[in-house]
């Protein structure tokens, strides 16, 4: 999993740095949330599955997937060299499975358009592997202000 680090991986990985110092939500659930690869627009990272993100059953909350939805959305944004991802204005997330403690998550987070005032991404959480299953899917809309 070492990915070569491009101009767009060093600045997805320096904004979620300085994000995460002003999160505290963030950082409690996604702090231990590893970037591995960025291209313009789009970005892949690993989440591993501990007992902050259970839900009553001991499997993964879907607060915490809506919470990978938006972190997500914005990191895809910040891919293609913005410094400030805006604002949600819109997220919707389909539960299709779920996850228990030790799993090991791929979020693979798209922008479709980033235009001068909205940005529109699409976003999977999905066991990590070859043919990893789809845990959650979403669309996240952002207004930015250029």
């Amino acid at each position: 999993m070492g990915a070569e680090i491009n101009a767009e991986l060093e600045h997805v990985r320096n904004y979620w740095a300085n994000m995460k110092c002003n999160s505290p939500i963030y950082d409690f659930l996604l702090g231990d949330i590893n970037i591995v690869s960025a291209t313009k627009g789009q970005i892949i990272a690993h989440l591993k599955v501990f007992p902050v993100h259970f839900n009553s059953k001991k499997t993964l909350h879907g607060v915490v997937s809506s919470c990978i939805m938006d972190w997500a959305g914005g990191m895809a944004i910040a891919s293609t060299g913005l410094d400030n991802t805006g604002l949600s204005t819109d997220i919707h997330v389909t539960f299709v499975s779920t996850a228990k403690e030790g799993d090991l998550l791929e979020i693979e987070s798209k922008a479709s358009k980033v235009g001068a005032s909205l940005a529109f991404t699409t976003v999977e959480i999905r066991h990590a592997g070859e043919g990893g299953k789809v845990v959650a899917h979403g669309t996240h809309t952002k207004y930015i202000k250029r």
